[in-house]
């Protein structure tokens, strides 16, 4: 579905664009959470047979996973997203590498606030891996996080 909407959106300010440009896999687990949801339930009323498979991402992202020599794992927020890239990794002895970076805190019990080492004790990211969880707004870590390491390494590349 996000690759049908990369390529009609055909938009070059537009994530899904790129990604359907570069053939990037984006899931979206919770799909029907929404504003897309609600569209999908008005369009599939009107026009019997409407038919999304959203499972057909959890079996494309197991596969990748599987098939991968290595996984890192970067959230931004939590929640379903969080569970579901997590709970893919499970399947491979977990992700070598995992950043998590929401505000949500481990005593509310949610998925969200759980720290990397209840991960470790599930199998969804390795023993041996370092995961780091920060605790702050997404939207001003990430792009701090960015320009200090691949930004940082894309510049250092091109300039050789």
């Amino acid at each position: 579905m996000i690759h049908r909407l990369g390529k009609e959106i055909d938009n070059p300010e537009s994530v899904c664009y790129w990604a359907y440009k570069n053939k990037i896999p984006v899931f979206s687990p919770a799909l029907t959470d929404g504003a897309i949801g609600d569209a999908l339930f008005l369009f599939g009323r009107d026009t019997p047979g409407l038919i999304v498979d959203i499972s057909e991402d959890v079996v494309r992202m197991n596969n990748l996973v599987l098939a991968a020599n290595s996984t890192g794992i970067i959230t931004l927020g939590g929640g379903v997203a969080k569970h579901h890239i997590c709970n893919a990794n499970s399947w491979r002895d977990g992700a070598d590498y995992a950043v998590y970076v929401n505000t949500a805190q481990e005593f509310d019990g949610c998925d969200s606030g759980a720290r990397p080492d209840e991960a470790v004790s599930w199998g969804k990211i390795n023993k041996k891996a370092e995961p780091v969880k920060v605790f702050g707004d997404a939207s001003l870590i990430f792009p701090l996080l960015v320009a200090t390491t691949f930004a940082a390494q894309a510049n250092q590349t091109t300039s050789k």
